[in-house]
């Protein structure tokens, strides 16, 4: 991995803003960058803890020694991939704080991001549906529907501050993986396009830096996105090809560990052409439509 552990130190609450701490868990790998990053909103009576991460008891004591003599009003989840929400059954258990956020979301399969599996034990409270908030001492926490990356993926925005937890969603690091059948990439388009129409100020996603330039990144993940379509369109103008084929040719010196994901995001953006009768499939070969 291209960082210092040692400048990201785990079982800490750094303090990002007057409403909003940061826990990083002890989990780094090549799809979770340093961490998962855990935040605690609220500064009165109460707090709310966003993404609890993994189940890992050191983690979990941090967070409670983050929240401190507050009460936990709610534990609330982006979406339920095994690096995020697994850790919001104990802490409930610990604490009697409800569960509250995204949908459950079980599949068999979902791709070569085995660190990434979703957690078969999440059980919510509470499903927050679009525009639905959870408000405590001092704060008011808004659910936004951004399916894509998952189909229960929601991110959260507090709206005293105008911060934005964009979960898997909105990443400084990195590209957001979309995985099919239930990663869609045009309603991950979709959904940031969405983002972009609103006016949050900053983003704290779950795994790196936070975003101070949303609108920006945003409209560079979106053109980012495009010049991906538009690599393949060019690659099949010269004839049929697989995805395995199209991988090292789109991706140069991508780390050989992401090899199985860049493919992912290579299909589901030719599902995304093939249901926009741009493309068409044989087997595992793809050829472009005249």
């Amino acid at each position: 991995m291209d960082f210092d552990p040692s400048l990201y130190p785990t079982g800490l609450c750094e303090q990002m803003e007057p409403l909003v701490g940061r826990v990083l868990a002890g989990n780094p790998s090549p799809y979770t960058y340093t961490g998962t990053q855990t935040y605690i909103v609220g500064n009165r009576s109460d707090r709310t803890v966003i993404d609890p991460g993994p189940a890992d008891e050191a983690h979990i004591e941090a967070i409670l020694a983050a929240v401190g003599e507050a009460d936990i009003r709610a534990i609330m989840c982006t979406h339920t991939h095994r690096d995020h929400s697994p850790a919001a059954a104990p802490l409930a258990a610990q604490t009697g704080a409800p569960i509250i956020g995204c949908a459950p979301l079980v599949l068999e399969a979902d791709g070569p991001r085995a660190d990434e599996s979703f957690d078969r034990l999440y059980r919510p409270d509470r499903i927050l549906a679009d525009g639905e908030t959870v408000a405590g001492d001092g704060w008011t926490i808004e659910a936004v529907a951004t399916p894509g990356h998952t189909s229960n993926h929601l991110c959260l925005a507090v709206q005293e501050s105008g911060a934005m937890f964009t979960g898997d969603h909105v990443m400084a690091w990195s590209t957001s993986v979309i995985v099919p059948p239930d990663g869609n990439m045009a309603d991950y388009m979709a959904s940031l396009q969405k983002l972009y129409e609103r006016e949050d100020k900053i983003y704290y996603p779950a795994h790196g830096k936070k975003v101070s330039n949303p609108r920006q990144l945003v409209r560079g993940m979106m053109g980012h996105r495009k010049q991906r379509e538009r690599q393949i369109m060019k690659l099949l103008q010269s004839g049929p090809a697989a995805i395995v084929d199209m991988v090292p040719q789109m991706y140069k010196g991508l780390d050989p560990r992401l090899k199985g994901a860049a493919g992912q995001s290579v299909r589901a953006h030719l599902l995304d052409l093939l249901d926009r009768g741009l493309v068409e499939r044989s087997g595992e070969l793809w050829s472009s439509l005249p």
